[in-house]
C-alpha cells in the first residue's frame, strides 16, 4: 500500500476525529437565545460524524498501517485546530462551518491519491464523506443568516 495514501487517509481520519470532538464540545457549551436549535444542531453533526469514525479506522486498517487513537497522535495529524475557549453561539457556528469546509478539502487531497492508486472502495468512502460535510456546511452556513 502506498506510503503517501496511508499518511494521507490518518491525516483526514485525525481531522474528522477533531472535528467531531469540537462539535460534541460546542454542543455541550452552547448558550444564547438559540440554545435549542443549536444544541440540536450540532448534536446531529457530532453524532453524523462520530457514526463514521469507526469505519474509517476500519479502512485505514484494510491498508496494513495502524490507525492513530491517541489524544496525542490524533492532534500531531490533524489539520483542524483544536478549541479550549467557551465561545458566544455566532462564533461557534463560524468555526465548524470554516472546519467543515478545511474537511471537505483534505479528504479531496486523500481521495485523489486514492483514486491514483486505483483504491475505488476508499475514494467512495470519502466522496460520501465530502457529500456529508457539503451538507453540514449548507447548514451552518444557514445558521449563519
Amino acid at each position: 500500500m502506498n506510503e503517501q495514501l496511508q499518511k494521507a487517509a490518518k491525516i483526514a481520519f485525525a481531522s474528522e476525529f477533531s472535528f467531531y470532538l469540537k462539535a460534541h464540545y460546542f454542543h455541550w457549551n452552547v448558550e444564547g437565545i438559540h440554545f435549542r436549535e443549536l444544541h440540536d444542531l450540532f448534536g446531529t453533526i457530532y453524532q453524523e460524524v462520530f457514526d463514521s469514525i469507526d469505519l474509517f479506522a476500519e479502512k485505514i486498517r484494510s491498508m496494513n498501517t495502524y490507525a492513530p487513537g491517541s489524544l496525542s497522535r490524533l492532534s500531531m495529524l490533524s489539520r483542524i485546530e483544536d478549541e479550549s475557549s467557551i465561545l458566544p453561539a455566532e462564533q461557534m457556528i463560524a468555526e465548524l462551518l470554516t472546519d467543515s469546509n478545511n474537511i471537505v478539502k483534505i479528504f479531496k487531497m486523500a481521495y485523489d491519491i486514492a483514486e491514483t492508486e486505483g483504491e475505488h472502495g476508499f475514494s467512495n468512502f470519502l466522496a460520501e464523506r465530502m457529500d456529508a460535510h457539503r451538507k453540514h456546511s449548507w447548514q451552518l452556513r444557514s445558521s449563519l443568516k
